[in-house]
């Protein structure tokens, strides 16, 4: 056992959303650490192909790959049965709010309740969002971290948004209520191989050209590796618990920069600039046109959510690096590079 963590190297891990994006790529990151006792739980409808080649490039530990649905108590009682620690990966990304909350919240309450039952937890790590931040009372060019406002209607911003934010409040009233250790986690926008959509923080494509709101705005991106790795770091290192972790990298780049550097290695596309005070309007516009028209324009656009994602902010990740001694592994210069590189596969 490494003294700066808090279970042994064979200790059992759960690992809920594991065949993911994020997931499979945290189940790598414990391997390398040396943990072998993996829990790696996905749905029965899953193709597991990527973390069965994940699994047989460790076959010296210990892995199950448990199916099952985290909507059904006994799944989770027999997943998390012994477990140490659990990285709780699994979310709805459903578009509709009963949905979302459904495979957000009520799964997350379903797992909790396995926890009580089986006391062998140390760590519960709740993987939340930066979805969940409201930049309504944070001036342009402030620093949004682990201090910063939750959204206070969430549902304004969307079903993900809600059900992120309504995971979170559940979490911490069990804590309350039964003592249960956590972390909270949320992270960026995370991007790699594996993920080929620009994120909308830096702007939106679906209008036929690509309306650049992130101009000048620094994204919050959070290169894969460097996600599950601050992931992994969050569950094994002593003494933080009841913590919350943002996760962003170094050295993020402008929403300009990055669309420059897209267009140079992947390919060019249309795009048009849109200065901050338009992108407000636009928002404000669209807001009011939904509500007038009940509905019929869904509420895409308002001013909560260009806030959060335009309005100009700074990130720190001075947290993680204090009280988990995260370091970014790998920088943006080859991180983009990588990514653009597996795009351009995709697209060939």
């Amino acid at each position: 056992m490494n003294n700066n963590y808090n279970i042994n190297f064979d200790d059992p891990i759960l690992i809920t959303g594991s065949n993911g994006f994020i997931g499979s790529k945290l189940v790598e990151t414990l391997f390398e650490y040396g943990f072998s006792n993996l829990r790696c739980f996905v749905r029965p409808s899953s193709n597991t192909d990527k973390l069965e080649k994940i699994i047989t490039r460790y076959s010296q530990a210990n892995i199950q790959i448990i199916k099952g649905n985290l909507l059904s108590r006994q799944d989770c009682l027999l997943a998390s049965d012994g477990a140490n620690i659990i990285y709780h990966l699994a979310a709805g990304i459903d578009k509709s709010f009963a949905g979302t909350y459904m495979n957000s919240v009520v799964t997350t309450r379903n797992l909790l309740e396995a926890t009580i039952q089986s006391k062998s937890l140390k760590r519960f790590v709740n993987v939340s969002s930066f979805a969940v931040y409201s930049g309504l009372n944070l001036a342009k060019g402030n620093i949004l971290d682990e201090s910063c406002e939750i959204e206070a209607m969430p549902q304004i911003r969307g079903a993900y948004c809600y059900g992120k934010a309504k995971q979170d409040e559940l979490l911490l009233e069990y804590s309350s209520k039964y003592n249960i250790p956590y972390v909270i986690l949320r992270p960026g926008s995370v991007y790699g191989p594996g993920k080929n959509a620009i994120t909308g923080r830096v702007g939106i494509g679906t209008f036929g050209i690509f309306l650049l709101f992130g101009g000048a705005t620094r994204i919050p991106l959070s290169y894969i590796d460097n996600c599950a790795d601050a992931i992994a770091l969050s569950g094994i290192v002593k003494n933080v618990e009841n913590e919350t972790f943002n996760i962003v990298d170094d050295d993020i780049p402008t929403g300009r920069q990055f669309i420059r550097l897209y267009k140079k290695n992947v390919g060019h596309f249309k795009s048009i600039y849109v200065p901050r005070w338009a992108s407000y309007l636009f928002c404000v516009m669209w807001d009011k046109y939904s509500k007038w028209s009940k509905g019929q324009l869904p509420p895409l656009f308002n001013k909560n959510r260009w806030a959060a994602e335009w309005k100009g902010h700074r990130y720190s990740n001075e947290k993680i690096k204090r009280l988990l001694g995260w370091r970014q592994k790998v920088s943006f210069a080859d991180a983009s590079n990588r990514y653009f590189e597996f795009i351009k596969e995709c697209n060939k």
